[in-house]
């Protein structure tokens, strides 16, 4: 009884936060609302005996791919009223999709079986006593091992072809040398200076930087046309 109606609640309030994540008008709230999708699909998976796999939605999901997209959407300056102008201009198009989308869903669904021993697999899902991280690994890294191994690869070149892409070779840059550091040769001696004294004060002159003297030659060059 007590497992039905958190059963329900979960799916309720899943539901819910499912349909304000796509309503919701602000971005930020529709991330929060994702992070409390998450967090009671964790319990649904709870409830059904996977518990290696809430605790990953949660620490994966919540804990890394939800607070990225949080961060991600408060640190972009993005017009969404702008976004918005053309949201009637789209709408049929999106009507399409949206009917298509819903098409194939209802197909599934209605072609869609159960097997005949998924009852009795539900009742007892793990015939030789393991858990299901370790009936997992099994499948992983014996079954499927190369396929794994695989999309671990493509994972790998897709981070390395978006740092390639992204990475760019800015003039003017300072870098940090440290065969310079380290071979520099002197002591590097200990002032006291008291507090609120200028650089002239303690007899440290800032040698004048391109951008300095520039102006000062403009000047002198407008004063002698006068």
């Amino acid at each position: 009884m007590i497992a039905t109606l958190s059963f329900y609640a979960f799916a309720a309030v899943l539901i819910a936060s499912a349909v304000m994540v796509v309503t919701s008008r602000n971005p930020v709230h529709s991330v929060l609302f994702l992070i409390l999708a998450f967090f009671n699909a964790a319990g649904l998976f709870l409830i059904a005996g996977a518990e290696f796999l809430a605790m990953i939605l949660v620490i994966v999901y919540v804990g890394a791919v939800a607070v990225l997209f949080l961060f991600v959407v408060m640190m972009l300056d993005i017009d969404f009223a702008q976004m918005r102008e053309g949201f009637q201009r789209y709408a049929p198009i999106g009507a399409i999709i949206g009917g298509i989308l819903l098409l194939e869903l209802f197909m599934v669904v209605t072609v869609w079986r159960f097997a005949p021993e998924a009852a009795a697999l539900r009742l007892n899902p793990n015939p030789e006593g393991v858990t299901n991280a370790e009936a997992l690994g099994r499948i992983l890294y014996t079954d499927y091992i190369y396929l794994f191994q695989g999309s671990g690869i493509i994972l790998l070149v897709a981070m390395v072809g978006a740092i390639v892409l992204t990475h760019r070779d800015r003039p003017g840059t300072k870098r940090q040398d440290v065969g310079v550091q380290v071979a520099r040769a002197g002591t590097v001696s200990v002032r006291s200076v008291p507090t609120g004294a200028g650089l002239k004060e303690i007899g440290i002159e800032r040698p004048p930087s391109p951008d300095d003297e520039k102006p000062r030659q403009v000047e002198h060059q407008h004063g002698g046309h006068h």
